[in-house]
């Protein structure tokens, strides 16, 4: 009896152990790329190419993001990016939320055919030449509303907008509705309160999906105060390459040469996804909450 009752007592510890240590490993390996790569933007990039940085920075140096920032071009495209992130999200959000709410009423006139139109959007795409030559034809290059404007809005994210609103008691809707509230009142001061995890959620969707936007910025923005900031770093990253194939004289010459692709290349990474991280710790326990609801009512 008692070797029973102990086996019962350690068996929960037992398990309890190899999930921490799994889960311990499965982090450590999810954390592991990104430390090496700032670790490696600290480095010589003979330290890089010959393997030598593991997990702190050897010969310590900061020669990759002096090249990076040397210009100035890297703090305009980082200001461009914002604005860009900033209000392309605002515009997702709003938007989402006046496509999800109607959607989420039964008694919505047409709500079926609505919602088969809008389904049928996520099975067809128009391609990538019919959208560059409506861009082209609309006179927005080398505008910001070319971004904006064909990406308004996410079905996917929409969709699940509507089923997070769906799961909201109806009866504090009737009773605002009792108390003489209109839709627009209700939406604003009851839903969206009750929305916030999601709205956080599908809100940081949004945003990393501008703050990484690269190809689109490569096909409508042409003039180079305009670019972003993934589209720089690229830039500047090919610049390196071509410096190594066709070295130029001067000291100029060979700061380029002491520099290589692997160098600029962990420096931009750090660069890009630091405002990301530090957004995120702010945004967390609601957009934890947000998933799971999204994933449990779907």
């Amino acid at each position: 009896m008692n070797a029973r009752t102990d086996k019962k007592r350690w068996l929960p510890q037992l398990g309890g152990a190899i999930n921490a240590l799994f889960l311990g490993l499965f982090s450590l390996a999810t954390l592991y790329p990104f430390w090496y790569e700032a670790a490696a933007s600290f480095s010589s990039s003979r330290a890089i190419t010959s393997g030598e940085v593991m997990f702190w920075p050897v010969e310590f140096n900061i020669e990759a993001y002096k090249r990076l920032f040397e210009d100035g071009q890297l703090f305009i495209s980082m200001k461009n990016t914002i604005w860009v992130t900033f209000v392309g999200t605002l515009l997702n959000i709003v938007l989402t939320i006046l496509a999800a709410y109607p959607l989420s009423k039964k008694r919505l006139l047409g709500r079926s055919a609505l919602l088969m139109f809008i389904t049928f959007t996520m099975l067809f795409v128009s391609g990538l030449i019919p959208n560059f030559i409506l861009v082209k034809y609309l006179g927005l290059m080398n505008s910001y509303w070319s971004l904006w404007l064909p990406a308004l809005i996410s079905t996917y994210n929409m969709f699940v907008m509507k089923t997070f609103m769906e799961g909201l008691p109806e009866e504090i809707e009737e009773s605002a509705a009792i108390d003489g509230a209109g839709d627009w009142r209700i939406l604003v001061q009851i839903i969206m309160p009750l929305c916030k995890p999601i709205v956080v959620a599908l809100s940081l969707f949004y945003a990393v999906g501008w703050w990484n936007n690269y190809f689109q910025v490569m096909l409508y923005i042409g003039k180079s105060n305009k670019q972003t900031l993934m589209l720089k770093l690229y830039q500047m990253i090919r610049q390196v390459d071509q410096h190594l194939l066709n070295p130029a004289g001067g000291s100029e010459g060979v700061m380029q040469a002491m520099l290589t692709p692997e160098a600029i290349k962990a420096a931009a990474i750090v660069i890009a996804i630091t405002p990301i991280l530090c957004v995120y710790p702010f945004l967390q326990k609601h957009f934890v909450k947000g998933v799971l609801i999204g994933s449990v009512k779907g």
